[in-house]
Formats: C-alpha cells, sequence, structure tokens
C-alpha cells in the first residue's frame, strides 16, 4: 500500500478548494447529520443521572474526534516531512480532519442502549432461528445474529438517497476499524482488525470499491488489512472511553477520588506534579487537570509507536491496537480492570443493559413478523397495525425490497436509529404499558 492511493490524492476532487478540502466537507456533513444527532439520546455508559452530568454517545464522539484530530495532525506532519512526495500534495491539516471526521463518526451505526441493544438485537434472530433463518442465505444469517454498531455505521454513510453522505474514501476507510464481512471461510483472530467485522452483505460490493480503489492488501476473500489511520481512530476511542469513563465514575462517586488520581498519575508519569494539584480548589477540577495530562500524555506515545510502525502498517505486517503497545499499556489495563469492577457492573449501568434487552426484543417481536408479513403482502389485521408503527420510508423500503434480508435490514434501520428514549416509548405504548394521551 502506499499513501498516495491510500489519501486518493490523485482523485481531482480532493483538491478542488484548499479553504475547504472534501476532508474539512466530510466533518461537517457528519455533524450536521440526523444520525450524528440522535447521538445525543444514546447511552455512553450511564444513563444520565439527576445530580450530574455523564457522557452521551454525541460528547464521547465529539471528544473523540477531537483526539483524532490531534493524532492526525501529528502523524500527518511526520509523514510529510518523511515522504517528499507528499509534500505540496497535502498538509497535517488533512491527515487531522480525516481522522476527526472518521472519529466523529465511529458510533454513528449504534443502536439504543450501548453494547447490550447491539446484543439484544443478536439475541432475538439466535431465538428465532427456526421461523427466521430459511428465509435468508448463510451470509445474510450471519449478519442477523451478529448484530454490529461499526457494520450499521458503515451502512448509514453508504446508502444512496437516504442518510448517504457520500464521504470521500479516504474517510470511509478510517472509519472502518474491521474491514471484512461477518462470515468468512477463516479468521485470522490474532489481527486487531479482525476482531470484530465492519460492513453487512448489503454493502459488500462497496467495500470492494473501496478497497481497489485505495488499494488496501487482500488479506482474503472479502477481507481486507486496515487503513492505516483507522488505527489513529481506534486509539482515539480507546484513550476517550478509558480515562473519561473514569472520570465520570469518579464524579458518580463510584471510583475513589483518591484512587483516580493515582490511576491518571501512573498514565502521566513524571509530569505528575501533586503540589500542583492540590493548589485547585475543586476536586473535578484536579480531576479534569489530570484527565488532560493523561490523554497529551496517551497522545503522544501513540503517535510514536505509529511512526515506528509505520512501514509495517503499510504492508500488513502491524495489525495490533496502539493503546495495547504504548509505555501506558500497563497503567490503561489497571484503569480498565478498575473501571470493569466498579463502573461497568455498577448497577445503574447494569439496570440500562437489562432495559435494553427488555426494550429492543420487544419492540423486534412486535415489528419483524409485521415487516416479514408486509414484504410478502400477507397482512393479518394485527400485523396491519404493527406494520403501520413503522415510518412511512421504511413501509416503502419493505414492500419494495427484493429479498427477505433487505426488508429485515430495513426495519434494523429503524429500530437501530431510535433514541433511547424513543424506543423506551414506543415499547411502552405497543405493550400497553402507556397511552398516548393518557
Amino acid at each position: 500500500m502506499n499513501w498516495l492511493q491510500l489519501l486518493s490524492l490523485d482523485t481531482p476532487d480532493v483538491q478542488q478548494n484548499q479553504t475547504r478540502t472534501v476532508f474539512d466537507r466530510d466533518f461537517d456533513r457528519i455533524i450536521f447529520s440526523h444520525p450524528f444527532r440522535k447521538l445525543q439520546d444514546k447511552t455512553q455508559v450511564h444513563p444520565l443521572p439527576e445530580q450530574d452530568f455523564v457522557h452521551t454517545r454525541l460528547t464521547h464522539s465529539l471528544e473523540v474526534s477531537s483526539v483524532g484530530r490531534s493524532l492526525g495532525r501529528l502523524v500527518g506532519s511526520k509523514l510529510i516531512e518523511k515522504y517528499d512526495f507528499l509534500q505540496n500534495k497535502i498538509s497535517a491539516h488533512d491527515f487531522g480532519a480525516i481522522v476527526a471526521a472518521a472519529s466523529l463518526a465511529h458510533d454513528i451505526g449504534n443502536p439504543p442502549f450501548g453494547h447490550s441493544g447491539e446484543s439484544s438485537i443478536s439475541d432475538y434472530f439466535k431465538n428465532a432461528e427456526n421461523e427466521l433463518k430459511s428465509e435468508v442465505t448463510e451470509a445474510e444469517w450471519a449478519d442477523l445474529i451478529n448484530f454490529e454498531g461499526n457494520a450499521q455505521g458503515f451502512r448509514l454513510l453508504n446508502r444512496p438517497g437516504y442518510q448517504g453522505l457520500k464521504l470521500s474514501s479516504a474517510t470511509l476507510a478510517a472509519f472502518t476499524k474491521y474491514p471484512r464481512p461477518s462470515l468468512v471461510e477463516k479468521q485470522d483472530k490474532t489481527r486487531r482488525s479482525q476482531k470484530k467485522f465492519g460492513f453487512y452483505d448489503t454493502e459488500r460490493t462497496v467495500f470492494q470499491e473501496l478497497g481497489k480503489e485505495l488499494g488496501l492488501e487482500v488479506l482474503g476473500t472479502d477481507q481486507y488489512c486496515r487503513h492505516p489511520l483507522a488505527f489513529l481512530v481506534e486509539a482515539a476511542d480507546d484513550i476517550c472511553y478509558h480515562i473519561i469513563d473514569l472520570e465520570d465514575g469518579c464524579n458518580l462517586g463510584l471510583v475513589t477520588y483518591e484512587q483516580t488520581v493515582q490511576l491518571l498519575a501512573n498514565v502521566i508519569g513524571d509530569k505528575f506534579q501533586p503540589e500542583k494539584l492540590e493548589a485547585i480548589h475543586s476536586l473535578k477540577e484536579r480531576i479534569g487537570v489530570l484527565r488532560a495530562l493523561a490523554i497529551n500524555q496517551l497522545i503522544g506515545e501513540c503517535v510514536d509507536l505509529f511512526m515506528k510502525h509505520e512501514e509495517k502498517l503499510l504492508t500488513s505486517e502491524f495489525d495490533i491496537s496502539l493503546a495495547d503497545e504504548i509505555p501506558s499499556k500497563v497503567a490503561m489495563a489497571e484503569i480498565i480492570n478498575v473501571s470493569i469492577e466498579k463502573i461497568y457492573r455498577s448497577r445503574d449501568v447494569v439496570e440500562t443493559e437489562a432495559a435494553g434487552y427488555r426494550v429492543l426484543n420487544g419492540l423486534l417481536e412486535t415489528l419483524v413478523p409485521a415487516t416479514l408479513a408486509g414484504f410478502k403482502n400477507n397482512l393479518s389485521a394485527k400485523d396491519k397495525t404493527y406494520f403501520r408503527l413503522l415510518p412511512t420510508e421504511t413501509q416503502t423500503e419493505v414492500k419494495q425490497a427484493n429479498s427477505a434480508y433487505i426488508a429485515l435490514r430495513s426495519v434494523l434501520d429503524y429500530v437501530a436509529g431510535m433514541t433511547d428514549s424513543n424506543a423506551l416509548n414506543l415499547y411502552r405504548k405497543i405493550m400497553g404499558i402507556s397511552l398516548p394521551g393518557r
């Protein structure tokens, strides 16, 4: 692989306006998009409490994008200095814009209620195997029983005429951390990029064309090497959710102030100055300062590691999460262990996950049979009522679908696109727990 092709620098569109390049345009299109706006009411880890503010998917995505911009610019400046052929072709700003845009969109395909929402959708289809598996192909069934937010995000970003944002190829590839379909002949679990999958069967051809355009190395049938900048998107996400989830946990009283300080100090290292910290009156501001210092330290370490292995990244020899190999990996592992024990298994988080399972499973139990009946034009009186709960455009897509799988993808687009509140309200109405106007 080579950087000129990976960045599509031979495409005239990239150079059309140097005051606002296509990479800047990518960022703008994402931030103004309807799916991105919905992230303000989607769970990150904690439900929104009355006493304090914690992160939603929206604030998390904005912060990941900010870190991603820094990572991209720092790496970009070093690459331009290293390779003469990049000079006058692209700027460090452009590298930052690509990673910032891809990072901004990294959670855009996540369903309501966080990771429990993904599991709930997958489990619904697994439990309905006897009724539904015969309706689809083996590859399509693999998609349905393994709902994946990354693949759903790629789908949202590439739907012509319906939320398709027409992003640049470089940004789309940087977004795709797992460039493979759900069903593969052989999965190499030693490669980070093979851990999950990044596109559904409906977008298989789209990614094939993307991989060919950018010259992504082929690892197997429809399996590709990661775009190198995808490692920076992943690092930005890892840095933010590890450090900021800890900050949220401290502010909510799940992790003690003293333990939080020590965990962050382990990352900051020699730059940690306790005497300056004590001069700050507010405990929350103290944690905020340490959080900023820790993120800055991790950014520097990830940039250094990226450049150390940059040539291996271009030959697919390096396929490991940057956060797993940086000098602070032991300190990060300690944060992860504490977060699992005290934050991710806290009662409010578990209650939210339990609600996610119940709500999404209930919605699918109602909407999926009605969707298939609508696709087959065989709606009973009950199915007609449930089918009318779907948005008009979804009803039209289902009726015009050329396969049961496409019809099911349409209803999953609707359910996965819901906010937490929207999903909960519809579930209550369907179950008769609440009625309109009462």
